[in-house]
């Protein structure tokens, strides 16, 4: 399997071109590896892109001008081999264009363009969706970045904090609906401190938190010391932050995202959901956020 790297005197980072994925995150100065490593036993990905869709649709699959067609949970796009564009030394963009099986189960034309760009000591990571179509191109698309922790496995999980940018006192957030894999319009309060919440031990035990209305654009990771040590700074509407349910793994994603699963109450069109994107003919939608490894 082909792999990139991106270098510098702080960071070297690879990738694949399996979902236009980034594998690894390495701080040079002390060799501390960031990212998860995609072990199946937990989770067998890393940092894979979520498009068309983000999360899942009722009975896996969605309606689209009368016709029913069927799509996994987060889309096709993390199971695809992207084309490697163009590398520079600070620089790397891969693209995904439509094929005769990807209209079988989501009828558009586009071109997903994901790239990279290293400086200092954060990543940006940039989204373009092209519609190449002659229609309205409806999708949601997302990013699934897994952190270590706790990171270099010291310490447990639940010494570690989750912390937030925010003048307020909490955010609210919330959880799937087990029973049909869709999200239950229930908010919960995650309470915090001085910004900050500890890690609970069944923190993730109902799949992701599920942080809605732009109730922040900053979310990092810190120690027991309480020191940030990775922050991902995004302007998604929405993210998620998640764990294995129940599996007591040694990583937590945060992940911006421009689309979610469905309510559980709902039962509309792809041009109906909620969160959703479109773009016209010949329309691109660009969008990025930032890891800094501090």
């Amino acid at each position: 399997m082909a792999e990139y790297v991106l270098e510098n005197d702080r960071l070297k980072v690879t990738f694949r071109r399996k979902s236009a994925e980034m594998i690894s995150i390495v701080k040079k100065e002390t060799e501390t590896e960031y990212l998860w490593c995609g072990d199946p036993k937990y989770w067998g990905w890393t940092s894979p892109i979520l498009f068309p869709l983000v999360g899942g649709v009722r009975d896996q699959e969605y309606t689209y001008e009368g016709k029913t067609y069927p799509m996994k949970q987060h889309g096709f796009a993390r199971n695809q081999e992207f084309s490697l564009v163009s590398r520079t030394e600070d620089t790397i963009w891969f693209s995904l264009e439509d094929t005769e099986e990807t209209r079988e189960i989501y009828p558009f034309a586009f071109c997903l363009e994901v790239g990279y760009v290293l400086s200092g000591s954060q990543i940006r990571v940039c989204w373009r969706v092209k519609n190449t179509d002659e229609k309205t191109l409806y999708f949601s698309i997302g990013a699934h970045p897994a952190f270590l922790c706790p990171l270099e496995g010291n310490g447990e999980q639940t010494d570690y904090y989750m912390g937030f940018e925010t003048e307020e006192g909490e955010l609210t957030y919330r959880l799937i609906d087990a029973g049909c894999g869709l999200i239950d319009a229930k908010e919960y309060p995650l309470a915090l401190e001085n910004g900050m919440h500890q890690i609970e031990k069944n923190q993730f035990d109902q799949d992701a938190l599920i942080v809605e209305h732009h109730q922040t654009g900053k979310m990092y990771l810190a120690g027991p010391d309480k020191k940030p040590y990775v922050t991902v700074a995004f302007d998604a509407p929405l993210f998620g932050i998640w764990s294995p349910a129940k599996k007591n793994a040694p990583f937590v994603c945060i992940e911006p995202w421009y689309g979610r699963s469905d309510l559980n109450t709902f039962h509309g069109t792809l041009e109906e959901r909620e969160y959703g994107n479109q773009a016209e003919p010949g329309e691109v939608f660009e969008r990025s956020y930032t890891i800094t490894i501090e």
